[in-house]
């Protein structure tokens, strides 16, 4: 992983601004998780103390649920608005043709559901998430039913994965959906992520994984020269 650089606070923040207004009135709008879209939540947040109305909002996770209402933001979920008009998420790594790393928060598959149910995904970054490659910097996260775990790391290591058992705080980490997460490292990065996440949802006991593929529309990424907007190669 990238060493923290305080700049990247500051990028952060800008990014976070510049996708909050690209959220309009009567809008329906997802909300991401992770420090990047904890930076979109809040901004979204003075806009509608500001008189901006949404429509309404999902939040993939618990922490992003308590941030949006914190900050006013009405949420609801999937059952009352099950299509979106925009979400907004951050990402480990972006590659240039939009292809993601997400899910070192570990709300993944959340964040691919509701990534799913908008007619636009937008992701937002500091530039340092920006690779040529994806998996050089990165771990690929596997979201596996407690049950399947140990058939499933064979089949990931024969796939050439380096992978270990997500941990925090000493204890095993559980998703929000009560599974395990696999961080898969590939020594050399990902030739073909498409192949791969193929090859890993035909693994039995996979639930999600941390590949987002062909879905970004938009990235805005923050650095030293500013804002930019990104649109896939």
């Amino acid at each position: 992983m990238t060493q923290h650089d305080p700049q990247q606070d500051i990028w952060k923040q800008q990014v976070g601004e510049a996708a909050a207004h690209l959220v309009e009135d009567n809008m329906l709008v997802g909300l991401g998780t992770g420090s990047t879209a904890n930076q979109f939540i809040r901004a979204l947040g003075r806009r509608v103390q500001q008189g901006l109305h949404i429509a309404g909002a999902v939040a993939s996770s618990q922490a992003s649920y308590d941030l949006a209402t914190s900050v006013g933001i009405a949420v609801a979920d999937l059952d009352t608005y099950p299509e979106l008009d925009i979400y907004v998420d951050g990402a480990d790594e972006i590659d240039p043709q939009l292809h993601l790393i997400k899910g070192a928060g570990g709300a993944l598959l959340r964040e691919k559901i509701v990534a799913t149910a908008a007619r636009r995904f937008v992701v937002v970054a500091d530039a340092s998430k920006l690779v040529q490659r994806l998996g050089l910097l990165c771990p690929v996260p596997v979201e596996v039913v407690p049950f399947a775990v140990t058939p499933v790391r064979k089949h990931l290591e024969a796939l050439g994965a380096v992978l270990t058992i997500r941990q925090r705080a000493g204890q095993t980490f559980m998703t929000e959906n009560h599974n395990l997460i696999l961080d898969c490292s590939f020594p050399d990065g990902i030739a073909d992520p498409v192949a791969l996440d193929a090859r890993l949802h035909a693994i039995v006991g996979v639930v999600e994984t941390g590949l987002f593929l062909h879905m970004a529309k938009q990235a805005v990424v923050g650095g030293a020269d500013g804002v930019h907007s990104i649109q896939p190669e």
